[in-house]
């Protein structure tokens, strides 16, 4: 197998226009974090019920994908599949990016991000939140670690042992991620150790879906041959990957409906809940769901890069809708202070609380987003990070052995 890696010119007006607009997302994200910074979350949609708004869709979204974004190069390396290892640099590259680029949200919404050097100096290890800073710093140093053996042969003895190690240590991650919500109690939505392995499931899918839109964006932008085969695996693999999501959700929702002091809540998402219910069933269930597997399955569908390309996009869009009734309708639904009794008074301990995200809080999500996505696109420009062809002729199903 003849693999070439080279950098994209990017000397085109399509280059530097998609370079900037990404960079004028950025620079309004950065406006919103520092208009909240000087009037307060006071013009944001949060208030003391919600304290978890739009911008933590977007963060977590991205923090879940980041290591699910590591799918190709762990099973080029970790599994040993070398149809993958020519595709795995991109992967560990649009893991650190996806990682800073929801960190950067995450710290920005906090209302004082400068707080942050208190949690470095007074480590609490009865924290879940402080164990994830451990875990963000060390993914990054892996996944580092991991593209720096892919690309300077002096230490690529050493790749085997840093792809083992930054798999390991993304399924550690994903389970701190979705510990900080099993492990809320208070919430009724949370509090349950399915989460943590039912977050590493939708890592997968999340991570794979915008790998698979980054790919076919680098090289349809750049003229660079893109093989059928190629794309026929990709998209299997996010087909299975969604697969084992909805599984997930439909057992998570199952196992709390078995339990009767669940009913009310589940009733909530699921029946009488608003706009929640219709983000679960239109946004998460048939958009993220259905009709990517279908697009990714059906005869009809399954052969067309287009179709791909929707299914990947509806993925996404799917994953932001689970993010936003996961975070922000858990929040919506009143505490159970008092197990079985009514409780009334004038401080909004009944009754389903109201969340209307502000613009200010897409500029920030959306900002970070796009922080990700120009690390990337410039990265791709001074670095070797992309094969010149992924045609089927080159990427050989049997490669022989240098």
């Amino acid at each position: 197998m003849h693999i070439v890696n080279r950098e994209i010119e990017g000397r085109s007006p399509g280059y530097w226009a998609l370079l900037g607009g990404l960079g004028f997302l950025a620079l309004l994200g950065l406006l919103a974090a520092f208009t909240m910074e000087h009037h307060g979350h006071i013009i944001t949609g949060m208030n003391n019920q919600v304290v978890w708004g739009l911008p933590h869709v977007f963060a977590v979204f991205m923090i879940v994908a980041a290591s699910g974004a590591l799918n190709v190069a762990s099973i080029g390396t970790v599994f040993g599949k070398k149809f993958y290892k020519p595709m795995a640099p991109l992967s560990a590259l649009l893991a650190i990016a996806l990682l800073a680029g929801g960190l950067m949200v995450l710290m920005l919404d906090l209302g004082r991000a400068d707080r942050v050097i208190v949690a470095a100096t007074y480590y609490n290890p009865k924290s879940v939140f402080a164990w994830n800073v451990l875990l963000y710093s060390g993914f990054f140093g892996f996944a580092a670690a991991y593209l720096w053996t892919m690309m300077d042969r002096s230490v690529g003895e050493y790749n085997k042992y840093a792809g083992f190690g930054a798999f390991i240590w993304r399924l550690i991650l994903t389970t701190g991620t979705g510990s900080i919500f099993g492990f809320l109690i208070a919430r009724q939505a949370f509090g349950s150790g399915l989460i943590a392995p039912m977050f590493i499931v939708f890592s997968l899918a999340y991570g794979t879906a915008v790998y698979l839109l980054v790919l076919f964006a680098a090289y349809g932008w750049s003229n660079r041959p893109l093989g059928d085969e190629v794309v026929r695996r990709l998209k299997n693999l996010l087909g299975i990957f969604l697969a084992a999501s909805f599984f997930f959700v439909v057992i998570y929702h199952m196992t709390s409906l078995y339990y009767a002091k669940n009913w009310p809540f589940e009733r909530f998402i699921l029946m009488d809940g608003g706009l929640y219910t219709v983000l679960f069933w239109l946004g998460q269930v048939l958009i993220g769901y259905v009709i990517p597997m279908i697009l990714i399955f059906a005869p009809a569908t399954r052969a067309n890069r287009t179709a791909m390309v929707i299914a990947a996009a509806l993925a996404v869009l799917g994953a932001l809708a689970q993010m936003y009734v996961t975070i922000i309708g858990s929040q919506a639904f009143p505490l159970e202070i008092f197990p079985g009794y009514d409780v009334k008074s004038s401080f909004y301990d009944s009754g389903i609380h109201e969340y209307s995200p502000s613009h200010w809080e897409l500029m920030l999500g959306v900002g970070g987003l796009a922080v990700a996505l120009a690390m990337v696109t410039f990265a791709v420009k001074i670095l070797r990070l992309l094969p010149e062809s992924l045609a089927d002729e080159v990427v050989s199903l049997h490669p022989s052995k240098p």
